[in-house]
């Protein structure tokens, strides 16, 4: 019974081109990817044997196979052992999960940093553990799936502004009761843009709010020194006192952290459910991870790399006609806006050896199905022209310039 029940719905989401399918990769052997060659190669995926060139993954700086960390997750794992064993409050925090804590809390310019196992765990476990009945959150309407259900989870009230509007907020936060939470994406996730962190800051302020973001897509891609929104805008503890950032985009590693002051910290230790009853991220993958904070810092022709890149495929983009969305970050969509539409160009693209990844609702909004084209450092000059000579045979013309 429950299985027809089950394959009803399956199959009404078959027949809205909506149904969810995963793509198993293989190991693609390279040469080294501390050169400039070497790192290229990473663009490369391999599906049943067949080379594809990726436009799908969120490595933005191309860090995942650098040998510097394979060597520094291999040597750990030898003296520490593959799992943590436990979760941190019991014997599960190692001296490589502390190194990396303080490492990130001075790249943050934090008093204190926290790791947690994934960014959608950290996005629970902060949102539960400030908030509760009598307090009021204030989201973005694009807001990452994992603040959306923390929101709800949290028990507080719940309120949605529209997108990127500060003005919309303004009128919202005098009538707030109890703690007042605002959370947003510092880059989002579907768009690529980034949320006007100073001007919500300065609501904050005013309204006696505290200001939560969740910068995944934004740490290593923006700023100087790859220290993400908070670097970009020049936004210090007091003004962003909840900052959260994912390990597993532009560090190439996996897990995720919150920084803040030494009390917010504490806070979460003691009543961040989703930390407190989670085994620890494996000690080999923190020290990668430490590694990869060095290498994001130290290889800024990484950053410059990826900007040349997305400018030059945002011109070429342009010059086509693709409707693109307003973002300079490696989050690059070109909308379609039909669902069936976008799976087709995706599938034209894959059989000329390309990878997109073809986004739809409920992931975005009605009417706004797209090609979620993602670059990274890796990229070379001539990937970006093979993808836009693909997108120009493959995208109609009755399907450009959408916006």
């Amino acid at each position: 019974m429950l299985d027809d029940e089950l394959q009803a719905v399956l199959d009404e989401r078959k027949q809205a081109h909506r149904y969810r399918e995963r793509l198993t990769t293989q190991p693609y052997v390279s040469e080294s990817c501390s050169s400039h060659q070497g790192a290229a190669l990473q663009s490369q995926i391999v599906l049943n044997g067949d080379h594809y060139l990726g436009f799908c993954s969120n490595d933005y700086l191309g860090l995942a196979k650098h040998p510097d960390m394979v060597n520094s997750l291999q040597d750990c794992s030898a003296s520490m052992g593959v799992g943590s064993t436990a979760s941190h409050l019991v014997c599960g925090h190692s001296q490589y999960h502390h190194q990396l804590e303080l490492e990130i809390a001075e790249f943050t310019g934090r008093e204190r940093a926290l790791l947690f196992s994934t960014c959608y765990m950290a996005n629970l476990g902060v949102v539960s553990a400030l908030t509760s009945r009598g307090d009021t959150i204030f989201e973005d309407r694009l807001n990452h799936a994992s603040l959306i259900d923390a929101g709800l989870l949290s028990r507080a009230d719940l309120k949605r502004f529209r997108h990127n509007d500060y003005n919309h907020l303004a009128q919202m936060l005098p009538r707030a009761r109890g703690r007042k939470l605002v959370v947003v994406d510092g880059v989002f996730s579907m768009d690529g843009d980034i949320a006007p962190l100073p001007e919500l800051a300065a609501l904050c302020a005013k309204y006696d709010a505290v200001l939560m973001v969740d910068d995944a897509h934004g740490f290593g891609v923006l700023g100087q020194k790859g220290g993400g929104s908070a670097e970009y805008f020049g936004l210090s503890q007091s003004q962003l006192p909840v900052l959260v950032g994912a390990l597993g985009k532009a560090f190439g590693t996996f897990g995720a952290f919150v920084a803040g002051s030494n009390a917010l910290i504490e806070t979460l230790i003691q009543f961040a459910r989703p930390y407190i009853y989670t085994t620890a991220m494996p000690p080999a993958l923190a020290a990668a991870t430490s590694t990869s904070l060095t290498l994001l810092q130290e290889e800024s022709w990484r950053r410059d790399n990826l900007n040349q890149r997305i400018e030059q495929f945002r011109e070429g983009a342009q010059g086509l006609g693709l409707s693109l969305l307003n973002s300079n970050t490696p989050i690059q969509p070109v909308l379609l806006g039909d669902d069936a539409l976008v799976l087709d160009v995706a599938k034209k693209l894959k059989e000329r050896r390309i990878l997109v990844g073809a986004i739809r609702p409920p992931t975005v909004p009605e009417g706004t199905a797209r090609l979620r084209i993602t670059l990274s450092a890796v990229h070379t000059q001539k990937n970006i022209e093979q993808l836009l000579q693909a997108l120009d045979e493959v995208v109609p013309a009755a399907s450009r310039a959408l916006q």
